[in-house]
């Protein structure tokens, strides 16, 4: 029987990411403040429709904003592993690598009553030791790869990529891969940067973006019998008020085409008992 599932997954960055670009003065903290404002809408439009999501949120933004991770918490929402300071792990020495990835887990251990069982990257990027960490760690699964549109897999780690050579595949590993997509993510279609003399346009249309993110989960649907589809929203870009209209129109449009909505953690144990590790 076809059965298409759809993750919702917010990164609830807040103004981590900005930090971590050196943006630090006035605006871009409170632009990414108005994410405080955006998760309580988000958190009550994923009530309304009885979704369960799962939220990716640094440990420095839980150490910060405590009690609004707690409302996500008290939702009954997954909340999983991004990092601490929202640096890019393939920035880092191994040692600081793995002492963020550790603070990060007692954070959210400390908020959620649990160790995560999922990661994703800041910036979607690992770096050469972050699976080995992540298994030691005892996650089941990350997602800040693209090897898929709508099939989680096992996540290849080791392999020696050459300009001039061919591929050296590593070996598959038992850590769940739940794909992701730029094109399924609201911040390169709707914000504006401006970096160095670089403009990032953004602000796109809603509707359009809309029509893409449907066309993405009704072409799963013709093609597969199984699949899994994941959207990426920051509470700060999404949450206002015109994309949190298209989020409800995204959220009507999967339901009419027999979607079921799941966080990513229970989409993982899905595929895991389909496919078992190697």
């Amino acid at each position: 029987m076809a059965r298409h599932i759809a993750c919702l997954t917010f990164d609830f960055d807040v103004w981590s990411g900005f930090a971590s670009r050196g943006m630090m003065t006035p605006t871009p903290v409170s632009r990414g403040e108005f994410g405080l404002v955006g998760a309580k809408r988000l958190v009550a439009l994923l009530a309304k429709y009885g979704i369960r999501a799962t939220w990716y949120v640094p440990g420095v933004i839980i150490d910060s904003h405590e009690q609004a991770v707690a409302e996500v918490v008290a939702a009954g929402h997954e909340i999983a592993h991004h990092g601490y300071s929202h640096s890019v792990p393939s920035s880092m020495p191994p040692e600081q690598e793995e002492a963020e990835m550790v603070r990060a887990i007692d954070a959210i251990r400390r908020v959620s009553g649990m160790a995560p069982r999922g990661y994703r990257s800041p910036a979607w990027d690992l770096s050469p030791v972050t699976l080995d960490l992540l298994l030691k760690h005892g996650f089941t699964y990350e997602s800040s790869l693209m090897g898929h549109d709508h099939h989680p897999y096992y996540a290849r780690n080791g392999d020696i990529v050459s300009v001039d050579q061919p591929l050296v595949r590593g070996e598959t590993t038992r850590l769940i891969e739940m794909p992701i997509s730029w094109s399924l993510d609201d911040h390169p279609h709707f914000e504006f940067f401006r970096v160095g003399g670089a403009v990032m346009p953004g602000l796109a249309n809603a509707n359009g973006v809309l029509e893409n993110w449907v066309d993405d989960f009704r072409y799963m649907t013709t093609t597969e019998e199984w699949g899994v589809l994941t959207y990426t929203c920051h509470p700060y870009v999404s949450g206002r008020g015109h994309r949190m209209m298209m989020l409800e129109r995204l959220i009507n449009s999967l339901s009419e085409m027999g979607a079921v909505f799941m966080a990513m953690e229970d989409a993982a144990a899905e595929f895991a008992g389909r496919t078992p590790a190697p």
